[in-house]
């Protein structure tokens, strides 16, 4: 058995309907998939199933979903040993013990552009910095500015299917997953 860490875009299902971490945990389940945990309300799995590719689980997971709650939803899986590599990789160490609410990665489903730190860095503040390691996007965002210009600019058009973590979770997930 493999473990595999599964990240939603989005848990919002409509107007005012957010999705349960317990109906997402039973639809993991219903797919067969064992040991399956979540993390806080925003739509973190972790799971365990034989060594599949991460594309089948993602369309695997993503099917469901919309058969059982009636949306599509992108969903990013990473193996637990890449997931270990994402967060010892975190590029921003002083900064995540610090705040580690202010630090977030774009976890990528396809490696982001070459040029994708240089369109980002015209959005950014002068207390913002942006780095690309292994092809995801890691952001150090302003304490002084309640809404970033950087967080707007990290969207799906701009940069591709992916979805955000602050460090608080990824380091809890890269626990769950026994870094």
């Amino acid at each position: 058995m493999q473990t595999y860490v599964a990240l939603l875009y989005s848990i919002i299902l409509g107007e005012g309907r957010r999705l349960v971490m317990a109906d997402l945990k039973a639809m993991a389940e219903d797919l067969g998939l064992k040991n399956v945990r979540t993390l806080v309300a925003t739509g973190n799995l972790v799971f365990e199933t034989s060594a599949t590719a991460i594309a089948d689980l993602e369309q695997r997971l993503e099917a469901a979903f919309e058969k059982t709650f009636g949306r599509h939803v992108d969903i990013i899986v990473r193996g637990a040993e890449d997931w270990r590599t994402l967060a010892a990789g975190n590029p921003f160490p002083g900064e995540s013990a610090e705040a580690g609410d202010q630090v977030a990665v774009r976890v990528m489903r396809k490696p982001a552009a070459v040029d994708a730190v240089a369109v980002l860095q015209a959005y950014a503040a002068a207390d913002e910095k942006v780095l690309s390691v292994g092809g995801d996007i890691w952001v150090v965002f302003s304490r002084e500015r309640p809404s970033s210009r950087l967080l707007a600019a990290t969207s799906h058009k701009r940069l591709g299917i992916g979805t955000s973590r602050n460090w608080n979770t990824v380091r809890k997930l890269a626990e769950m997953v026994g870094a």
